[in-house]
């Protein structure tokens, strides 16, 4: 007889995961160290891969809470409205293919940056119920 500890869950709507802060410092320094490099550093494409595939999967993720707190805001609210261009955006850089290059790793972490202060704005946005 096999038994399992996991239990799948159905949350398509995302809001078990709305409710799990995110990491961030961590990623912020990861951000940051992505940024100071230059062409001299040397790594392998293998480990440029994970760091870009590390930062794709957060930006993913922070894009799903500026998603949610622009949700709530008034549909013609400026804020709302940069936060939908950032957004956008953000969905055409991670449909590009990621490389194993250091070009590649850095303009990840330049998407996680901006999704991180679009949040932050948003955050500081008053919310007075979407439209």
């Amino acid at each position: 007889m096999h038994t399992s500890s996991h239990t799948v869950l159905h949350d398509p709507d995302g809001l078990i995961e709305a409710g799990l802060p995110l990491d961030r410092a961590p990623y912020e320094s990861l951000v940051k160290a992505v940024l100071a490099w230059t062409d001299q550093d040397t790594l392998t494409a293998r480990d440029l891969e994970q760091i870009a595939l590390q930062l794709t999967g957060h930006a993913r993720a922070v894009a799903a809470d500026v998603r949610r707190r622009a949700a709530q805001l008034p549909k013609d609210s400026g804020p709302k409205a940069l936060a939908d261009i950032v957004l956008r955006e953000a969905e055409g850089r991670l449909s590009v293919t990621i490389e194993g290059t250091v070009r590649c790793v850095q303009n990840r972490a330049r998407l996680v940056r901006a999704l991180y202060e679009r949040l932050d704005r948003l955050d500081a946005a008053p919310v007075t119920g979407a439209v």
